[in-house]
């Protein structure tokens, strides 16, 4: 099924996802990759806040290219999601609506996208370049001393993405396989 959704993303929207949906966002999204993970990570031990409230929002595990002229960003594909899993879990406890990255992810970070009603979406690897073309502003907001690995909030339209773990338990990487072991 194909949906057009605004993000950030409502948690009556996330719970109405399921896995293999086609999916389009529009509105704010935030980057984050392993160094900001881990300094969001530090920040929490330490009791401080976080410089974003995860509350409904949606990160993007992706680290930016330079821009070319005239454009708010780079080549702009997702990177290896297991990477953030050691933190996912407490960033979708605390609010988090939504993930998108691209591989696999634990047994922790589904329990806890079914737990909180969160999603997690794959875009498509090695689209960078046509992806950044549904990024409308991109703006550093936390840590721009970690380079293309600060937090960014950015501006999409109808950018494209599916939907690989729902809130009901569907994991598009276990179905797909069974489905396509019956052919």
């Amino acid at each position: 099924m194909e949906k057009h959704i605004k993000a950030p993303i409502s948690k009556e929207v996330s719970r109405k996802l399921r896995a293999g949906d086609y999916v389009y966002i529009t509105g704010t999204i935030y980057t984050a990759r392993d160094a900001a993970h881990k300094r969001m990570d530090d920040v929490l031990k330490n009791g401080e806040n976080l410089p974003v409230d995860m509350v409904g929002q949606t990160i993007y595990y992706m680290g930016p290219s330079p821009a070319r002229e005239g454009r708010p960003i780079g080549s702009a594909g997702p990177t290896t999601a297991s990477r953030m899993d050691r933190y996912a879990p407490k960033l979708l406890d605390l609010g988090l609506t939504a993930m998108i990255g691209k591989g696999k992810r634990s047994k922790e970070v589904l329990d806890a996208v079914k737990r909180n009603g969160s999603v997690y979406f794959a875009a498509v690897g090695g689209a960078g370049a046509l992806l950044s073309k549904c990024i409308k502003t991109s703006e550093v907001v936390a840590y721009d001393d970690l380079g293309t690995e600060a937090i960014r909030k950015l501006y999409v339209e109808d950018f494209p993405v599916i939907v690989v773990a729902d809130c009901e338990g569907g994991y598009l990487y276990e179905s797909a396989i069974k489905e396509y072991k019956k052919i």
